[in-house]
């Protein structure tokens, strides 16, 4: 199977060198996405091919349940490239329905090291409980938990002194969280955008109201 993959990847890159001669000039050259990926690690999730980008056009961190904990060297390292060397003017925080981390986080069981790293998700479901139990079924109660989650990662980046440092200094840089189904293919916007610092105050407050 793995010589299957290096044989795959020959006939790839001899198809891009048919179609376009000058394709790996042109990826071998600075790289410049406009767009930060923060997605779940689930193969079926992948952001170029949901999203029609090519390589180069977006970049990409993935990680169980898509969080950002405050102290996810990685992740926050990941943050502060895209935003202070690359420039990007948006990220993406993209969640998907039926998430096996979120599932994990909210089946009142144990899982091993993978707890503390959802701990996040945990919260929420405990936060958001009452909520839950009026949705009809138990596919609807993940599916909202799933998007719960994206919303509270939009506000955990929009804290992030990257972030804040940037609107301070006056780059334009927007945070958005989407949820992908996988029922369908369609991505949705959760409707969670942030553009400023006063914008992520006004939506930190509206969400712990809710």
């Amino acid at each position: 199977m793995i010589e299957t993959l290096l044989n795959h990847n020959k006939a790839w890159a001899a198809q891009r060198v048919l179609e376009d001669p000058d394709y790996f000039k042109r990826l071998m050259g600075l790289q410049s996405p406009r767009y930060l990926w923060i997605g779940c690690s689930d193969s079926r999730v992948p952001a170029n091919v949901i999203t029609g980008l090519e390589p180069g056009e977006v970049f990409v961190h993935r990680n169980v349940a898509n969080l950002l904990h405050p102290g996810d060297l990685n992740g926050l390292s990941v943050l502060q490239f895209a935003v202070e060397v690359l420039k990007v003017g948006d990220i993406i925080v993209c969640g998907h329905y039926g998430c096996g981390g979120v599932q994990a986080a909210s089946d009142g069981t144990r899982h091993g090291l993978i707890d503390h790293w959802l701990r996040p998700i945990m919260d929420l479901n405990e936060r958001f409980e009452a909520d839950l139990a009026l949705l009809p079924d138990a596919e609807r109660r993940l599916d909202r938990l799933c998007e719960l989650n994206v919303e509270q990662t939009v506000i955990r980046v929009t804290q992030t002194p990257v972030v804040q440092d940037a609107w301070t200094a006056g780059q334009s840089l927007a945070v958005h969280g989407w949820v992908y189904s996988l029922a369908d293919g369609l991505i949705r916007d959760l409707g969670c955008s942030v553009a400023s610092i006063d914008e992520a105050r006004r939506h930190r407050l509206g969400h712990g109201g809710r």
